[in-house]
């Protein structure tokens, strides 16, 4: 695949161009995958290709796979840059904690103007380290934000937890769901003790253009339907400037993707691979395949006629 990278030294964002083999003016930031140029973001390009799109694909640093204090003016410089190109249509699209990113980001940049959201809660995380402390996957920050704008740290929900009893609680849950990775409970009890406050809520009423809301009742690693009642009650009750849907299902879990995006990794046996990491994806295989096959085609001809 043809790529151009940038820098944040040289460039102010780290990330990697990929154009469409056509002359299209429209480009999906794309925040997938652990890095710029990994399986997962080559899949998405696969996917938006098709789909008259460029893809512009964003990571915090490379081989860095924690969130915190992510400056949004990265994705700031990226839009610019894209504007210099001619780009005359922007959108960005994230999954899980980028799902969240995706949703500030388009809340404090007008040029975005198509948001998908796979995944995501309603309101600015803790940040998290994986940087390998004490043989840990992963840690939260010293009560650190995910991320910051304009060289202030963003108002979150802190986790319920410290290290090294966060990533022991997800270890105990995730054997006692039988999944992969499992933070439901820790995530459930850290609004228990910190009711999230205003201040820490995400101003999706600020997002411009499109905006599409996605996830599964049976996400384990949050509970994202929730998440997004709360979102389509906000948009409800107060003035907002995009126009969104809501597109939430029973089966799918946290892997909630189009189809043909994942079998471009797998061609055979995706089904198989993701029942792997989710108890849920094992004990309903055909509902969450029809929900991957109904979320490729919406959003397939959402992406298209954008």
């Amino acid at each position: 695949m043809k790529k151009i990278y940038f820098t944040p030294e040289h460039d102010g964002f780290y990330g990697a161009y990929y154009p469409n083999s056509k002359s299209v003016s429209k480009t999906m930031i794309v925040m997938l995958g652990d890095d710029i140029d990994d399986t997962f973001v080559k899949a998405a390009v696969r996917w938006l290709h098709p789909l008259e799109c460029n893809v512009m694909a964003l990571a915090p640093a490379k081989k860095d796979y924690g969130h915190h204090s992510y400056p949004i003016e990265r994705i700031e410089s990226a839009v610019t840059w894209l504007k210099s190109q001619g780009h005359d249509k922007i959108g960005i699209c994230g999954a899980s904690t980028t799902g969240m990113l995706a949703l500030a980001a388009a809340s404090y940049i007008p040029d975005i103007r198509l948001t998908l959201a796979f995944t995501p809660c309603d309101f600015i995380m803790e940040g998290f380290y994986r940087d390998g402390l004490d043989g840990v996957r992963e840690r939260p920050g010293d009560y650190e934000s995910s991320l910051s704008y304009r060289g202030k740290q963003l108002p979150f929900l802190p986790y319920a937890y410290r290290h090294p009893e966060y990533w022991q609680k997800i270890q105990e849950e995730a054997k006692r769901r039988h999944d992969m990775i499992a933070s439901r409970d820790l995530f459930d009890e850290s609004e228990r003790l910190h009711p999230v406050q205003e201040e820490e809520k995400i101003k999706i009423e600020n997002i411009r253009g499109r905006l599409v809301l996605i996830g599964a009742e049976d996400d384990s690693l949050w509970d994202t339907c929730r998440y997004i009642r709360r979102m389509d009650e906000r948009l409800k009750s107060r003035p907002h400037k995009c126009r969104y849907r809501i597109m939430t299902y029973e089966h799918g879990s946290h892997f909630c993707f189009p189809q043909s995006m994942l079998t471009s990794v797998l061609p055979i046996g995706s089904g198989l691979a993701l029942a792997c990491c989710f108890e849920s994806l094992r004990d309903f295989p055909i509902e969450s395949r029809q929900m991957r096959e109904d979320l490729d085609k919406k959003l397939s001809y959402l992406i298209y006629k954008w």
